[in-house]
């Protein structure tokens, strides 16, 4: 363990820690981890957990096969909802890393239900993001060039020796494993070769090489000669020299800071990545990195974060809300800008400032209350405590380290009307930003 990380067990730096690894954690979780230490909270969190139940969908298309269009479009929509709902139920129980990890890898593998349409399909891919998300980017790679969800996406279905289609070798390499100017043109036409030949059976739920449709012959892929099939193109990418620091430029900008990280950084969570290529371990190295503590306070919240957050540390049972209340939370999310299965391009979602505009700031103030009225407990929270101490009880169960001399000063007059008060603290800055 690193010197500077012996002594980090005050409130601030777990608080700090766990904000960026999960979803939001409440004043008693914080609590436990102020008594176990920041070395101690790490594992925990980023301990490997059971995949939870799914939402039972199924992979044929609905109803059935005769049906008009009309039923089917709806018979889409209602799996659409289940799956929103489950996962919204998911995000807001978990406590440890899992969840969140998986929603970086769905931002950063960004596929759309929109085109998919299939929530069955977009389930298995979250399944594939918790079973290979954690450890070996090789072993994942592999996994996701079979992805039915992702090649009907980036229409692999398309691609065939006869006509081949570049977009799934393109954004492979430009959007989930290199980076841009790590690959040539020569590059995405060879990758695309290797990648021909791939179909989706939806009713299945599966996908499959058709050799006919494949191109036969070797080709020279990133500096080698003689690839043949995706596996071979997956290795190439896992074990190529830009992939690691591209992977933890993306893990620092969604869990560390809205800047890039240093040189120093990167080699430290390159490093730790080693030839194992170690998602975990470079996850857990970044929380630990002498440079994570002067990132408190430098990461914008995604709208996702926002509500899960809220969710989780109002005391809001996600398990007991009805189909109603979920689908409001859902709508928050819509209002903000971001709804989960949806990302708006292969790109996924923005990040940083793009999220702290005034509509934002005038959506999360709207919708604040809405958030207050499914939390009678944290309301009572705030009723039991002085007046005068208000604002800091708000701030212990919001898991905020201090209000600005100005937030205060807003939040000052409310401290007669817990629920007031809990409706302003969550659309404070403070709140927004972690």
């Amino acid at each position: 363990m690193p010197p500077y990380v012996r002594g980090m067990t005050d409130r601030q730096t777990v608080s700090h820690v766990l904000r960026r690894l999960t979803f939001g954690p409440t004043a008693t979780e914080v609590d436990k981890a102020e008594e176990a230490g920041a070395a101690a909270t790490i594992s925990t969190a980023l301990a490997h957990r059971t995949a939870p139940p799914g939402p039972g969908l199924s992979t044929g298309p609905p109803p059935a096969q005769d049906a008009d269009r009309d039923a089917r479009r709806k018979a889409r929509a209602r799996q659409n909802a289940e799956l929103d709902r489950w996962w919204l139920r998911q995000m807001a129980a978990d406590s440890t890393a899992g969840e969140k990890l998986t929603f970086f890898w769905h931002g950063h593998w960004a596929t759309s239900i929109q085109k998919v349409k299939s929530a069955a399909l977009m389930y298995r891919q979250q399944q594939t993001f918790r079973r290979y998300g954690t450890g070996d980017t090789g072993p994942f790679i592999r996994a996701m060039l079979r992805d039915p969800a992702l090649i009907l996406w980036l229409d692999g279905q398309q691609n065939t020796a006869k006509a081949p289609n570049e977009n799934l070798a393109r954004e492979l390499m430009e959007l989930f494993t290199l980076g841009v100017g790590n690959y040539t043109e020569d590059d995405v036409r060879a990758g695309a070769q290797m990648l021909t030949g791939w179909t989706v059976d939806r009713a299945a739920g599966t996908s499959k090489l058709i050799p006919k449709r494949h191109a036969q012959s070797p080709v020279t892929l990133l500096g080698t000669t003689g690839v043949t099939d995706i596996d071979g193109y997956a290795d190439l990418l896992a074990r190529h020299r830009a992939h690691a620091p591209f992977l933890a430029a993306r893990f620092w900008l969604r869990y560390g800071s809205g800047a890039a990280p240093s040189a120093a950084a990167t080699e430290r969570l390159v490093t730790a990545f080693g030839p194992g290529r170690d998602v975990t371990a470079m996850l857990r190295a970044l929380v630990l990195d002498p440079e994570f503590p002067a990132t408190n306070g430098q990461l914008v919240k995604q709208p996702v974060e926002w509500v899960v957050g809220a969710v989780r540390q109002l005391g809001i049972d996600a398990g007991k809300l009805d189909d109603k209340q979920l689908k409001q939370l859902s709508a928050m999310m819509r209002a903000l800008g971001q709804v989960p299965f949806r990302p708006p391009s292969v790109g996924g979602w923005p990040a940083g400032t793009a999220w702290l505009t005034t509509a934002s700031a005038q959506v999360r103030l709207r919708s604040a209350p809405n958030l207050v009225t499914l939390a009678p407990a944290a309301v009572a929270t705030l009723e039991e405590a002085a007046r005068p101490d208000r604002l800091d009880a708000l701030a212990r169960l919001l898991v905020i380290d201090r209000w600005t001399d100005r937030t205060a000063a807003v939040l000052a007059p409310a401290a007669q009307d817990p629920k007031k008060l809990l409706t302003l603290g969550l659309a404070t800055p403070e709140y927004a930003v972690h």
